[in-house]
């Protein structure tokens, strides 16, 4: 099938445009863009689409950005089609904002693409991703932990945005451009691997298909067109549910205050759960997004894990009362009272050996495994880094019961466990008040856990009794704690 028979039948069975639709084109200059506008000029010839014009965004970020401005003016008078560019000064505004380049440049250039749709009357705005792209951001999600909704990564159609190759190879396209003569540009910043997606298109997805499967790709992108069908299917499940189960009230003080009855909730299966929360606490939020952290605390409070019976979350508090969930919505501008603080939530796999970089609480978090007595130059090796090293800093666990998949998080309502020499089990909120950490860096403290979420190690001060290592044959776990860019 040619790239063009491609581009007409995911247009299709996605209903992205008509004949009648009148479609702006997002232009960059790289090969994707440039065959976009290429394949959409030749739609209008034949009267499949109107293309109103192509847009181009300025980052400012390139020594070659206003060549590659000058790249899409000629691209549009060689086609006969109205060019439109803006340029914004990305850094500075990631800078004043305290945002990263990649978030400040795709909400600038977001803006740009809507304000120019409405200059132009136009119906959609077409962007240039590929399968390619489809699958960069599945893994992308994937290593940074995300479910069916994440996974779904990038939709035909999201608004007035539309994405008609993602049904194409980026090779096919570079191939189609290259039989019929036509120009585009490079970003050299694609090379640099420093860049998360550019890490995984240079490096991971070559790996994968040399050493697993050559068409990964299409594998992945595969997946994302089936978690996107089930995050659609369990989003208006989700919707049904909700409108059956959370129930508003009266305003409170001019805060919307909503209901969820806790019994019927708890009758749902785990994912169905986590949906009706999600959508809920999203809708209450506003453009504050809830991750999965934000879901599993307001499902620990309906679980009532802790004796502490509310949370606030982004926009809103959550306040157990009886059987009843009560959700009050908390903005910025609410007469009387600040907007609840958002918890800095966080979660990392860590691997077994390896470490993981936790910025928001400024350290790194290590393990390594080391064999038993059977061992003995190990067993040495074992016990002379923990003399070199301070309690606070080093802890040995069991290996065997520490076994599969850890991860470094911060608290968590309900949070429990044992300290070493301790007959029963302790809130860790307790705990922390009696050692005397400050109640500003309790969210900061490093928590490692199992694959079940049991406390393994509160870093830099105590192991869960259940992980202490009572036989030198067992093989243990050195978990180790340092500051971010220094030693232990």
């Amino acid at each position: 099938m040619s790239v063009t028979e491609r581009l007409r039948k995911f247009v299709r069975d996605h209903q992205l445009f008509t004949a009648e639709t009148q479609v702006v084109a997002a232009v960059s200059g790289g090969s994707d863009s440039v065959a976009l506008a290429h394949l959409l000029h030749d739609l209008d010839r034949t009267g499949a689409v109107k293309l109103a014009a192509l847009i181009h965004f300025n980052h400012q970020l390139r020594a070659a950005a206003d060549d590659d401005e000058r790249f899409v003016a000629r691209l549009g008078d060689s086609l006969g089609v109205p060019v439109a560019a803006s340029r914004a000064d990305v850094a500075a505004i990631a800078r004043a904002g305290r945002r990263s380049v990649e978030d400040a440049g795709r909400t600038a250039r977001y803006a740009w693409f809507e304000r120019a749709r409405a200059e132009f009357g136009a119906d959609a705005v077409a962007l240039g991703h590929t399968r390619d792209d489809q699958a960069e951001t599945f893994l992308l999600r994937l290593v940074r932990g995300a479910g069916p909704r994440g996974l779904a990564g990038m939709h035909p159609r999201n608004g007035a945005i539309i994405r008609p190759l993602l049904a194409c190879r980026r090779r096919e396209l570079r191939e189609w451009l290259a039989e019929r003569d036509l120009p585009f540009v490079d970003d050299e910043t694609n090379g640099d691997v420093a860049i998360p997606r550019n890490r995984v298109r240079a490096e991971l997805v070559p790996l994968l298909e040399q050493r697993f499967n050559p068409s990964i790709v299409d594998v992945l992108a595969d997946e994302a067109d089936l978690a996107r069908e089930l995050a659609s299917w369990v989003d208006a499940l989700a919707g049904e549910l909700a409108a059956r189960l959370v129930r508003p009230l009266e305003r409170h003080g001019g805060d919307e205050v909503r209901e969820i009855d806790i019994a019927a909730l708890s009758e749902l299966p785990m994912p169905l759960r986590r949906a009706v929360l999600h959508r809920t606490l999203s809708e209450l939020a506003g453009s504050r997004p809830i991750g999965f952290g934000h879901v599993d605390a307001a499902i620990r409070l309906t679980d009532e894990l802790d004796d502490d019976r509310r949370v606030d979350l982004p926009g809103q508090r959550l306040e157990r009362i009886g059987w009843r969930l009560v959700l009050t919505g908390r903005s910025a501008d609410t007469i009387g009272r600040a907007a609840a603080s958002e918890p800095n939530l966080f979660r990392y796999p860590l691997s077994i050996p390896g470490e993981v970089a936790l910025p928001q609480a400024g350290c790194v978090v290590s393990a390594e495994l080391v064999a038993g007595a059977a061992d003995s130059d190990a067993s040495a090796t074992a016990g002379s880094r923990v003399r070199q090293s301070t309690h606070r800093d080093t802890a040995l666990v069991r290996a065997d019961l520490a076994a599969g998949s850890l991860a470094v998080r911060n608290r968590r309502p309900g949070d429990r466990f044992r300290p070493v020499g301790l007959v029963g089990r302790k809130k860790l909120q307790d705990y922390f008040v009696d050692r005397k950490v400050a109640r500003d860096r309790r969210d900061q403290v490093p928590i490692v856990v199992d694959e079940s979420d049991r406390i393994v190690w509160v870093a830099g001060y105590e192991i869960d009794e259940a992980f202490r290592v009572t036989d030198p044959a067992q093989a243990v776990l050195i978990l180790k704690l340092k500051s971010l860019g220094g030693s232990a």
